[in-house]
């Protein structure tokens, strides 16, 4: 039986006080996440977040000519429409889901007003969003610099990362649209790993079979990514570390 929903599930939810938990829980409203969704278009006013328990979105950079790629992605250690607490209010990426599954979702005024408070919530999103620009610049740069065969692997550990099982169910081709490449380059680049017996890709599912030789094909970009996220954010086990200017 699968475990019941519980905002727990988000790192970030679970990590407020008990204070901002009982603000904050009554407004949370458990959404259905189906793939492909789009939370939001380039350009949209956000209304509202959302913080992914089970699920993955990825925020993608959309061209005029309608090619896309990838700038980051989201799961439950984090949350979807930053713009709203930074001030920003729109953003030029696309939200899209591209692992099925659940989240919550917050009327953004709410967000905004508990953000306005100056407690764990506002340290929490602050470190969150810086860990977001680590992960969007370290792309940019992996994009830039790396083959192919590296940024699948380090988008399937940042995607494994995130979710509760070591299986994506993702086709080739949504695949290369999210890392902006030929969707020949990418099967090529799935083939090596499933003869190295690190993935099983069958029906638009990848197994990834051998996490540890995942990460030695992988090119430093995830470590970078990962290291920064675990320093900022907290776990489901550890609460956010305190404010070293706060005993001073």
């Amino acid at each position: 039986m699968p475990a019941p929903h519980n905002p727990r599930q988000n790192h970030l939810l679970a990590a407020l006080s008990p204070a901002e938990q009982e603000r904050l829980y009554p407004h949370l409203r458990l959404i259905p996440m189906p793939l492909g969704k789009v939370l939001y278009e380039s350009g949209d006013v956000l209304r509202h977040v959302y913080f992914p328990t089970d699920s993955i979105v990825s925020l993608l950079y959309v061209l005029e000519n309608g090619a896309s790629a990838e700038i980051s992605v989201v799961g439950n250690e984090g949350l979807i429409g930053i713009a709203l607490f930074m001030g920003g209010e729109t953003t030029p990426s696309r939200a899209i889901v591209q692992s099925a599954g659940h989240a919550y979702r917050l009327v953004g005024q709410h967000l905004k007003e508990e953000f306005h408070r100056n407690g764990v919530m506002q340290l929490l999103l602050l470190r969150y969003t810086q860990a977001l620009i680590t992960q969007m610049a370290q792309t940019a740069v992996c994009n830039r610099h790396h083959s192919v065969d590296q940024q699948l692997c380090r988008w399937l550990l940042l995607s494994l990362d995130r979710l509760s099982v070591n299986q994506l169910t993702m086709t080739q081709e949504l695949i290369a649209n999210m890392l902006g490449v030929r969707r020949e380059g990418v099967t090529e680049a799935a083939g090596k790993l499933q003869k190295l017996g690190v993935i099983g890709y069958s029906r638009g599912k990848i197994t990834v079979l051998d996490r540890q030789k995942l990460e030695r094909l992988c090119c430093e970009c995830y470590a970078v990514v990962k290291r920064e996220t675990d320093r900022l954010l907290p776990n489901q086990t550890r609460g956010p570390r305190a404010d070293p200017a706060a005993g001073a």
